[in-house]
């Protein structure tokens, strides 16, 4: 699904969730729609750390299944202890450490494919930085199916004032004079959308 220029597409029915209620609370209460949603959401992203580390379709379909074991087991001791911590960046260090473990296995078979050297390859990224550029089409598609989740929360309005002034950068004095809103309400309603798509990626309790 692609937007317009100014950030409306066709609004979706229906919701992903109270927008009250993050992805994280809900994953926590085991609501099955909010864990059909975290493996919708991250799903991919997680694949493409694992192909992007070089290991094979199926090898990476295998890590992704012990990731999300992981998370599942794990999901209720999870905590926000430093500012700037986020559910993707916990998904990241439970991804490298399986990676990791992964391919050190594969290192202690003789028959692994690609040799000492695909094998140490292995080894640095899964333990390179998880912010790397090399992520950024992964946490584009990310991004884009949040977007669509909580389009259909907000009006008209407030969501072309959310896109300009975040995606289109523009000043909140011009977006109101276009908008017919005061530069206030131009930062609020980014303030309001942004918060509601932390809350649906799980970066806000």
């Amino acid at each position: 699904m692609s937007f317009n220029h100014d950030g409306s597409p066709p609004a979706r029915s229906g919701t992903s969730g109270s927008a009250s209620s993050s992805l994280l609370e809900r994953v926590k209460r085991r609501e099955p729609a909010a864990w059909v949603r975290l493996l919708d959401l991250y799903g991919p992203l997680v694949y493409s750390w694992c192909r992007r580390s070089g290991l094979r379709r199926e090898d990476a379909a295998d890590v992704l299944q012990e990731v999300f074991r992981t998370v599942a087991e794990a999901i209720g001791q999870f905590h926000r202890d430093r500012a700037g911590d986020t559910l993707r960046g916990w998904l990241r260090i439970i991804t490298r450490n399986k990676i990791r473990d992964f391919v050190r296995v594969e290192g202690r078979q003789p028959q692994a494919g690609g040799g000492s050297d695909a094998y140490q390859r292995l080894v640095e990224i899964a333990e390179g930085d998880p912010d790397s550029e090399s992520d950024a089409n992964g946490l584009t598609e990310t991004f884009r199916k949040a977007l669509e989740a909580v389009r259909s929360e907000f009006e008209t309005p407030t969501w072309q004032a959310f896109w300009l002034a975040t995606v289109e950068q523009r000043p909140a004095a011009e977006i109101g004079q276009s908008l017919a809103m005061s530069p206030g309400a131009v930062r609020q309603a980014k303030y309001r959308v942004l918060l509601r798509l932390r809350r649906e990626l799980g970066d806000v309790d």
